[in-house]
């Protein structure tokens, strides 16, 4: 006689591999997870979980690998609606003279919202469950991320120019108190302050992002070294390096979510290391602009944490965590000139850990552990294209696309069930973007 299962769980799910993080480089054949009320309560053998638990819903997943869910570490969602509107230019031409001047003219609610909800689909079909947020209206990030029911670390941002979202300093920072204020103790939804970088902020300003940041126990997430350029301009204006005048400012902590990198010393990286900077690697972004190379292995072996973001759409031009951890580690490899630089395991948790602890939520996300929210990400690696399988890790880096995600929960709560996004209208969300294109392309005529 078969005993009763002694627990209930809302949701138990099977899968060949679970691929948990942490531990570094496990994988746990034929387990399961259990899930109650959207978080972990359990990571034990498939048929263990089914003595155990009586669950209201079992997904079984046998030749299919449960990840945690990606966490895109620096991105610019609204930008989803400038998807390769000018490429093939260099950072500051492709700034300046094309990217702010549309903003300038289209950027407002509406294009915030509707771009955001672009990027959550692109996102959630490529198993990315987590995202740090970068750009203008972070009120109307945060309502359109908890809607669709994403979680964000949403940016709060300071340039010194003005914009549609702020017309001064004050402005900027007011207006950042009350996005804080409004979403602060929510489960889904968190801030950072986002100053833009360093030749856009000036040192008042960035001295009260310091200031404000340890007051509301926030990070501070900033592009930081991208080009060789920038750190030509600070070494003419301020007689430092960003980082040593972040440094003097305060800035240089374990509260700085730095971004890009491309530019450093190994004075610099050990710097990373020592002061607890968490380094999110764009590389896709960075190739296509002819930025330069982040040393992510030099950083990791260093011991400073290693994220990986896509920067935004109208840089990369894609959402794809998968193909730009892929790229992580491909090209972590050329520059260190060491085929073992950042192997599939490291790259992995970059893309999930990594990230997670970047922008503070690694006790949330970012690994399978009891206690943990159930953020996950089903990928199917029954293909041929993926066959045979004789390295799980190895096979999630190097030859898995963003099409063989098949399942994706965000606080246990399903968002994408068998490829098919739950609560979200493919047809008119492509409907959409062709309008805008519409829009934004009227502006050159």
């Amino acid at each position: 006689m078969t005993a009763t299962p002694s627990e209930t769980c809302d949701l138990l799910i099977e899968a060949g591999h679970v691929v948990p993080v942490e531990p570094h480089a496990v994988v746990l054949e034929d387990h399961a997870v259990a899930v109650r009320d959207g978080a972990i309560v359990a990571v034990l053998p498939r048929a263990e979980a089914r003595a155990r638990f009586r669950a209201a819903e079992v997904v079984s997943r046998p030749d299919a690998a449960l990840i945690p869910g990606l966490v895109n570490a620096h991105t610019h969602n609204p930008m989803t609606l400038l998807r390769g509107v000018a490429d093939d230019l260099p950072l500051m031409v492709w700034l300046q003279e094309h990217i702010w001047p549309i903003e300038g003219a289209v950027i407002g609610p509406e294009f915030v919202a509707d771009g955001v909800t672009l990027a959550i689909a692109e996102m959630l079909r490529g198993g990315t469950t987590c995202v740090n947020e970068n750009y203008f209206f972070p009120d109307v990030q945060a309502a359109t991320y908890k809607r669709h029911g994403f979680r964000a670390r949403v940016g709060l941002p300071v340039i010194d120019f003005p914009t549609a979202w702020a017309r001064s300093d004050d402005e900027y920072f007011d207006r950042a108190g009350e996005v804080h204020d409004q979403w602060r103790d929510d489960p889904l939804i968190s801030t950072a302050f986002a100053p833009h970088a360093p030749y856009t902020v000036n040192d008042a300003n960035f001295e009260r992002v310091r200031m404000l940041a340890d007051q509301l126990d926030v990070p501070v997430h900033l592009h930081l070294h991208e080009t060789a350029q920038e750190v030509e301009q600070s070494l003419k204006a301020h007689g430092q390096r960003p980082i040593a005048r972040l440094d003097r400012l305060g800035l240089f902590n374990d509260r700085l979510i730095a971004v890009h990198m491309t530019q450093l010393t190994e004075a610099e990286i050990r710097l990373c290391a020592e002061r607890g900077v968490s380094v999110v690697h764009c590389p896709e972004s960075n190739l296509k602009l002819a930025s330069g190379f982040c040393p992510a292995c030099a950083l990791a072996r260093a011991g400073a944490n290693l994220a990986i973001g896509t920067d935004g759409c109208a840089s990369n031009n894609d959402l794809d965590m998968f193909g730009e951890t892929r790229t992580a580690a491909i090209l972590a490899k050329a520059v260190a000139q060491d085929a073992a630089a950042l192997d599939a395991a490291s790259a992995l948790r970059a893309a999930t850990l990594g990230g997670a602890r970047a922008i503070g939520l690694d006790h949330l996300v970012g690994s399978i552990e009891p206690g943990k929210q159930a953020d996950l990400a089903c990928v199917d690696l029954s293909a041929l294209e993926t066959q045979p399988l004789h390295h799980v890790h190895s096979q999630l880096v190097y030859a898995t696309g963003r099409h063989q995600v098949t399942d994706v929960w965000i606080a246990g709560r399903e968002r994408l069930r068998d490829r098919v996004l739950v609560g979200l209208d493919p047809e008119a969300l492509v409907a959409n973007a062709r309008e805008w294109r519409g829009r934004i392309a009227a502006l050159g005529r």
